[in-house]
């Protein structure tokens, strides 16, 4: 046939009317609705918008959440809808306490979580703790649960003050 029925590839049951509707295995049915019209047609994967479920006589695709532009699954979103924020897999009008908003991936990142300081170093002038009269300490923080990204946008995780060294070194 031509028009519309003309695409029957992959189709196990294919009509003139409403395309397919059966695939072959492996393939996904993805169903586009055309006014009251629905039309089948066999897919190697879902396209953006829907996300594959296989079941026991048919793989589907199904529609992504309201707020989602393209997912995983139901509930697992991976990208969202403009004015929508991607948090854990869901998309929220506004990131949760504790994270910010990524302009660019619109996603809700975890703001650092500082571990209280490490102590004071000992005091050292290149690298020796004698024969000066100051040196430098330094002591360090960790970022909890923040990534290697998210750490570069985490306070000062080190810093370093002048001490007094004023020893002699022996010998």
């Amino acid at each position: 046939g031509t028009g519309l029925g003309g695409n029957c590839t992959g189709c196990v049951i294919c009509s003139e009317e409403n395309g397919c509707s059966t695939c072959q295995q492996r393939l996904f049915l993805f169903i586009r609705r055309e006014g009251i019209r629905q039309y089948g047609k066999c897919v190697h994967d879902c396209p953006p918008g829907y996300f594959g479920v296989r079941g026991q006589e048919v793989n589907r695709c199904k529609k992504c959440g309201a707020t989602c532009e393209s997912c995983f699954s139901q509930d697992f979103c991976i990208q969202c809808k403009r004015r929508f924020y991607l948090y854990k897999g869901k998309c929220l009008p506004t990131c949760p306490p504790g994270t910010a908003a990524q302009q660019s991936t619109r996603e809700c990142q975890e703001e650092c979580e500082l571990s209280p300081w490490g102590s004071w170093s000992p005091c050292t002038h290149n690298g020796k703790t004698c024969g000066s009269a100051w040196g430098l300490e330094t002591r360090v923080r960790e970022a909890g649960r923040a990534g290697r990204e998210e750490a570069a946008t985490c306070q000062v995780l080190s810093e370093s003050r002048k001490c007094p060294i004023r020893r002699p070194c022996p010998g």
